[in-house]
């Protein structure tokens, strides 16, 4: 509601009507404060509701140096994981009373850099991250302006972040494969930038330590996390190694993986083994169910905003750890020769 002239009820308006000053006003209705049982804050705010006053979030934020907005940033919505964290975090931070905007950069750090700013500009509380390379330059400025930020599902190994266990997802896909036989197992990696692909690389180095093996670069092939990336990756491997298993370091990846078997004659989970990472919804909606490493969106999301509204300054490195875990779907099999 506003006047009958069209214009909005501003604190003025109700301390002129109650005959208060404008400061007793704010304090009366401002739902952040405790709230007073006095007859006058009582009177103010049955006169702001007859007024149809409505507090200016955004003003009052400004006043206390606060907006209660969180910026988040991610490469692309287009790309479900990102979709996916960006929908937790703004679960996460509309519990604790905030309200979450988001802005995308796609791979390019001026770019990312640009969108940053944008969101800078206009008065965010704090960042969330999703984009974080390891070589960034961007963290490193946000660390020397002190500008509030956490990191998200990514780490540049040095400003705080929460992360799934990406060491052990790797791990756990590579010895579920390991455990149904498979020796000959190639792997798609995603973009040697992200913390998350070379993590998931270590995790799987490690299962094949484990069981006496190596995991030879000429079984590995990295590039972006995109269906693209996987289709092409995923044919060339098919078509030159010829393994018995292939680990995709997102499922994007493994879905771009199973066309390129698919046209080359051969069945998931009969012909050739595949599991993915992150287990997007589509993962178990597809032809052949896909195996995959379920990433914990709403844990990561919930510790991500806890951390970047704590008040707190980790230390250098800090990073929070959620655990994965392995789901087991009709695209992965014992190999054929072990049936």
């Amino acid at each position: 509601m506003s006047h009958p002239t069209g214009q909005v009820v501003t604190l003025r308006d109700v301390a002129a009507a109650a005959g208060v000053s404008v400061s007793t006003v704010s304090r009366a209705l401002d739902d952040r404060l405790p709230g007073s049982k006095g007859a006058t804050a009582e009177r103010i705010r049955e006169l702001a509701a007859s007024l149809g006053y409505r507090r200016n979030a955004y003003a009052s934020g400004l006043r206390r140096g606060a907006t209660g907005t969180i910026g988040v940033l991610v490469p692309r919505l287009t790309d479900v994981v990102m979709a996916m964290l960006f929908e937790s975090l703004e679960r996460a931070a509309k519990a604790k009373g905030y309200f979450a905007v988001v802005a995308t950069c796609g791979d390019d750090q001026a770019d990312e850099q640009r969108a940053t700013e944008t969101l800078l500009d206009r008065n965010v509380d704090g960042l969330v991250l999703a984009t974080a390379r390891l070589d960034d330059v961007l963290t490193t400025s946000l660390r020397e302006r002190q500008v509030p930020h956490v990191l998200a599902l990514r780490s540049d190994r040095t400003s705080p972040s929460v992360l799934g266990d990406d060491e052990t997802g790797g791990y756990l896909a590579v010895r579920h494969l390991l455990d149904l036989g498979h020796r000959e197992i190639a792997m798609i990696m995603g973009p040697s930038f992200a913390s998350s692909a070379v993590d998931r690389v270590a995790g799987a180095r490690r299962a094949f330590t484990e069981a006496g093996l190596d995991l030879p670069e000429s079984q590995i092939r990295s590039g972006s996390y995109s269906l693209e990336e996987g289709y092409r990756a995923g044919a060339d491997l098919i078509d030159t190694v010829a393994p018995s298993a292939i680990f995709a370091a997102n499922d994007n990846l493994a879905i771009g993986a199973l066309r390129a078997a698919h046209e080359r004659g051969l069945t998931p989970g009969s012909d050739i083994s595949i599991v993915g990472y992150n287990d997007i919804p589509l993962a178990s909606r597809l032809p052949v169910p896909l195996t995959s490493v379920h990433t914990p969106f709403d844990q990561i999301a919930g510790a991500a905003i806890d951390l970047l509204l704590s008040g707190d300054e980790p230390a250098d490195g800090y990073v929070e750890r959620i655990m994965p875990t392995l789901i087991p779907r009709a695209s992965t099999a014992a190999p054929r020769r072990l049936s």
